[in-house]
């Protein structure tokens, strides 16, 4: 009788998948690894808005629209370009006061004295806060932290018509966009 031989073993295709499976899993691990720890360092964008408003004064024949911009990300931010109901205000028609804190109170409408004109120095942005604001030429740069309040004159010309209606104000920066909505508002009180 022959005696059984113990000759088994696997075939060098099958040890040759076998180790290329394994290094392929083990480079997918270092991969992994190796992104978690860079996200987790890299400082993200954060932008908060709020406190967003759009009034329409009928005597006066104008319209604001106004919203606070809060960065409370890591990484400072350039605001491109801000929208109002899908079109693009005209830098001309901002003015921005950069603040290190956040607006605590409500925004206040201006009045028809700033029917032709920005808000500018010694505006009253909040009862009993005010503010020199100033006009946008560009993009406005808004460091890590810094809050800006934005004035809006004539945003897409709003009109008496809207009042009631809700609109959607956009702000883009360079990775992003931030959207809000709000009721279009009477600014005219009684006296």
């Amino acid at each position: 009788m022959k005696a059984l031989s113990n000759k088994i073993a696997l075939s060098t295709v099958v040890t040759t998948l076998i180790i290329l499976v394994v290094s392929v899993l083990l480079a997918g691990v270092v991969t992994m690894y190796a992104v978690n720890i860079t996200s987790t360092r890299t400082q993200q964008e954060d932008l908060r808005l709020s406190k967003q408003v759009v009034w329409v004064n009928v005597t006066g024949d104008y319209s604001y629209a106004a919203l606070t911009i809060d960065n409370v990300g890591g990484r400072d931010v350039v605001i491109d370009k801000i929208q109002v109901r899908g079109v693009e205000t005209s830098w001309s028609n901002v003015a921005y006061l950069r603040l290190d804190s956040p607006v605590s109170g409500s925004l206040l409408a201006p009045n028809s004295s700033y029917a032709s004109s920005l808000p500018s120095t010694d505006f009253e942005y909040v009862s009993g806060t005010t503010g020199d604001f100033s006009t946008a030429s560009s993009d406005i740069p808004l460091a890590s932290g810094d809050t800006l309040v934005i004035y809006i004159k004539n945003p897409d010309s709003i009109s008496s018509s809207d009042i009631g209606t809700t609109v959607g104000i956009t702000v883009f920066t360079e990775s992003a966009q931030y959207y809000v909505e709000c009721n279009v508002q009477t600014s005219e009180e009684a006296s």
